[in-house]
């Protein structure tokens, strides 16, 4: 099995062709989300350089502290409170939705974006599939550092793809693990 030691300067590198991918869809986010712990890297790096604001979210699906933070849906959604607003009376309008770029540093079968997707629309207007359709790649949109080549789910906006089925892919915060198994190279 080959091994792929991503260094620090790699982070920044994906971190530029991101932000260049933004530039060319002419499309910037209102926040930027880090998934916990492992996307926080490069969220950061994207929220510093793009002078947006960074959220966190703590995604473990299948363990029991994952957070769901539904006020991001309703942000992306364009929930209308009409108490705050004062605009009509309609629960949502697209015109309030935000654009939220959620970052992780490698997705392999989707499942962590996956289930973000599944968890605001089921706690956000569940009923509004078509609604929720247009919300998804338009103002949410999901930037990951390594894809898997044969990942289903495909982000919108990565820097490198690999096949995992043949390699180990080691980031610069688990740095032990190219020193420890640097054989495995």
């Amino acid at each position: 099995m080959k091994k792929i030691c991503y260094t620090w300067q790699d982070i920044d590198t994906a971190s530029n062709s991101i932000i260049t991918d933004l530039a060319v869809d002419k499309w910037c986010p209102d926040y930027i989300v880090g998934i916990i712990p492992n996307g926080l890297s490069l969220a950061l790096l994207l929220s510093n350089k793009l002078n947006i604001p960074l959220n966190t979210l703590n995604v473990q699906p299948n363990i029991d502290n994952t957070e769901s933070n539904l006020w991001m849906a309703e942000e992306a959604f364009g929930y209308n409170n009409t108490e705050k607003t004062g605009i009509g009376s309609a629960r949502w309008d697209p015109g309030l939705r935000k654009n939220i770029l959620i970052v992780d540093n490698f997705t392999d079968t989707g499942t962590l974006f996956n289930w973000i997707k599944d968890d605001w629309t089921s706690g956000c207007f569940p009923n509004e599939d078509n609604a929720w359709n247009s919300v998804w790649d338009k103002n949410v949109r999901f930037a990951t550092m390594t894809e898997d080549v044969n990942c289903e789910f495909e982000a919108s906006y990565h820097w490198d793809i690999v096949n995992t089925e043949d390699t180990l892919l080691v980031y610069p915060w688990e740095k032990q693990a190219c020193l420890k198994k640097s054989s495995m190279a």
